[in-house]
């Protein structure tokens, strides 16, 4: 039987964070002179999933700086093992998740963040993809939501795919544009939440997904 995964949350926005979080806010500003519209959408209390676009490996950056509240996410285990960059990652809101293990696992961790009232940033496209249009989505995200009673929110990152495209080592200078959709209620049923709801609500997203995601591509 596998070990439960055990969750390790750094809540505060302590020294670490601060430093950290202005260090990549100023090199951001520099680099990709970020514009955000919508931040209001982001509840400042309760459970709340911030679902945005995945087209670049640059893109969770983007969003630590889309709302005063701290918020959360997952990274892989080994990189907590890097000299200096676990430790900074800890700070700024990252929890491990094993490389290769089953989806159940990271779903409960999710799971937990949400219970516990936090902010958790998951990319409901799972992978990076390409293109203005966004494929249907695995039900993940509309799960987790369903089974904490979560918001979710939708963000459209444009031009993140130009800052640091598919192989590229560093980020290069481009111009980003941040778009914070109207959050989406979670599933609710007074049994059992049926998969046909949890599906429509997944679609729900997608379609506000690829709505803001376009908005974001505007000049």
């Amino acid at each position: 039987m596998s070990e439960e995964p055990k969750l390790n949350l750094n809540t505060r926005k302590d020294l670490g964070y601060r430093v950290v979080a202005g260090l990549i806010s100023g090199l951001s500003s520099i680099l990709f002179r970020p514009e955000v519209t919508g931040a209001q959408n982001i509840p400042l209390t309760g459970p709340v999933l911030i679902a945005p676009i995945h087209r670049s490996n640059v893109d969770f950056a983007f969003t630590l700086f889309i709302s005063p509240r701290k918020v959360f996410f997952m990274a892989k285990v080994s990189v907590f093992r890097v000299p200096l960059l676990g430790p900074l990652l800890l700070h700024l809101g990252a929890f491990p998740v094993k490389r290769g293990s089953a989806d159940r696992e990271s779903m409960s961790l999710a799971e937990e963040v949400l219970r516990l009232g936090h902010a958790l940033v998951l990319f409901p496209e799972g992978t990076r993809k390409e293109g203005l249009s966004v494929a249907p989505l695995h039900d993940g995200a509309m799960f987790v939501a369903a089974r904490t009673g979560a918001l979710v929110v939708p963000v459209g990152i444009g031009g993140s795919d130009r800052a640091m495209p598919k192989g590229a080592k560093l980020p290069r200078p481009a111009k980003i544009k941040i778009v914070v959709g109207e959050p989406i209620s979670p599933p609710t049923s007074d049994g059992r939440i049926p998969r046909s709801a949890i599906t429509a609500k997944s679609e729900e997203l997608r379609e506000a997904l690829e709505r803001v995601y376009r908005s974001s591509l505007e000049d």
